[in-house]
């Protein structure tokens, strides 16, 4: 079946016999539909750029210009690589010229007027045909769609995570909790043996008992090198099994996240509690805290247990990125719908390439990390619909920045029939 002709398939054939008044007629016509069609390019979503023959910009609509950045008054006309230099605009001109039915898809990122990933599909104006005309392109906004995607991603690890976390912390925390009972009892033992007495009672003559005490306090002397040995050897062998069992702790509290009990609570209460519960730390280490809290603060709705780990999870983060000397900064302040609490040390810093890992579970730059602390972080300031934001400079330190919203999210009923028909 042939394609139907167009208007202006219909006008051209006919074109040399139409006078004046017929000229203007079809000229209104096309107007019509120009501005027909510009309105409807200006209502979607997905930005429409055509580009001519030699990759200059003949017309974009409204969505362009807040994907690019273009400006109708001085847009118009120019290279198309000026505004996008990521596409190799030779390839797809030569695709074109070649004809055949193609359609080519492209995926990048652009940073102007704000970050966003595109979805780019381009195909020739004149169809088929050999030669070009030019290009037609779309521009998908697809930012929201792969932040869902990761997202659903990340879901999908951390249940199947959650499937080998019960039998693997029931595994090993059994053994765990026997090696610990059993060092206990070692423990025990030694003190016994430390408080045996070591000199006997020695008969026979003089020479006889001066030769039985000098044995007895060789041994003695022996065997309290010894306990005092063993008893290093098992304060090491502790420490290893309380390190263990916080990793499975943290590990269980990634895994199996509680739901937050949200409650007015002032986010300055929950850093002074924070801090009062890690000075010890902080003054072992040598390090200065400076806090910069806003008065008059607003209450949010928080849970302030799950919050209390989250700060504890930063606070030990920056003490272990400092040495000694270093400063602990933290700041809260409030924005038009929100509050936030601010976590700066003056550490080493973080590299770039390691910024975009640093959320991912098991992934740490620590000698005795478990790579599960900022998942937490992360999963807690979800759970609350907030937000993490952090900045770092290398040689210069670190600061996470938690943003949390002054009013819990209500969900959207749809209205009752009966108010709607007045």
């Amino acid at each position: 079946m042939p394609p139907k002709s167009s208007f202006l398939d219909k006008v051209l054939g006919r074109i040399n016999r139409l006078d004046a008044e017929g000229l203007q007629t079809v000229v209104q016509r096309l107007a019509s539909e120009r501005s027909f069609l510009e309105t409807l390019f200006n209502t979607i979503e997905d930005g429409v750029l055509v580009i001519d023959a030699n990759s200059r910009i003949v017309y974009f609509n409204q969505a362009v210009t807040q994907l690019l950045g273009l400006k109708s008054d001085d847009a118009e006309g120019r290279p198309i690589s000026d505004f996008l230099p990521e596409m190799n605009w030779k390839k797809l001109a030569a695709m074109d010229t070649a004809g055949g039915q193609r359609v080519v898809r492209h995926e990048f990122e652009v940073n102007f007027p704000r970050p966003r990933f595109i979805r780019l599909y381009a195909a020739p104006l004149d169809g088929e045909a050999v030669g070009t005309s030019g290009l037609a392109l779309i521009l998908h906004d697809a930012t929201e769609a792969r932040q869902k995607t990761f997202e659903a991603i990340e879901s999908e690890r951390v249940q199947a995570l959650t499937l080998l976390a019960a039998s693997v912390a029931h595994e090993i925390g059994n053994p765990l909790n026997a090696l610990h009972i059993h060092l206990q009892l070692m423990e025990r033992e030694l003190k016994k043996l430390r408080s045996l007495p070591t000199e006997q009672v020695a008969t026979g003559g003089l020479r006889a008992r001066r030769a039985a005490r000098a044995q007895a306090s060789t041994v003695s002397d022996d065997l309290s090198e010894i306990t005092a040995k063993m008893e290093q050897y098992l304060g090491v062998a502790k420490g290893e099994i309380n390190r263990l069992d916080y990793i499975i702790t943290q590990f269980l509290q990634a895994l199996r996240p509680t739901p937050p009990q949200l409650k007015p609570t002032s986010l300055n209460e929950v850093v002074e509690k924070t801090v009062t519960l890690l000075r010890p730390e902080l003054d072992n280490r040598g390090l200065t805290v400076k806090e910069k809290l806003l008065r008059q603060l607003p209450s949010a709705p928080i849970d302030s247990v799950q919050l209390q780990q989250v700060l504890v999870n930063l606070f030990k983060n920056a003490m272990q990125a400092m040495t000694k000397g270093g400063v602990l900064t933290l700041q809260t302040g409030k924005g038009l719908d929100g509050v936030w609490v601010s976590v700066a040390d003056t550490g080493g810093g973080i590299p770039q390439e390691q910024i975009n890992r640093i959320f991912d579970p098991f992934y740490t730059t620590k000698k005795k990390g478990s790579g599960l602390g900022l998942m937490i972080v992360q999963r807690i300031v979800r759970a609350h619909n907030g937000r993490i934001e952090l900045e770092s400079h290398v040689g210069r330190g670190t600061t996470f920045r938690i943003w949390l919203p002054l009013h819990e999210r209500s969900p959207r009923l749809l209205n009752d029939a009966s108010t709607d028909k007045k």
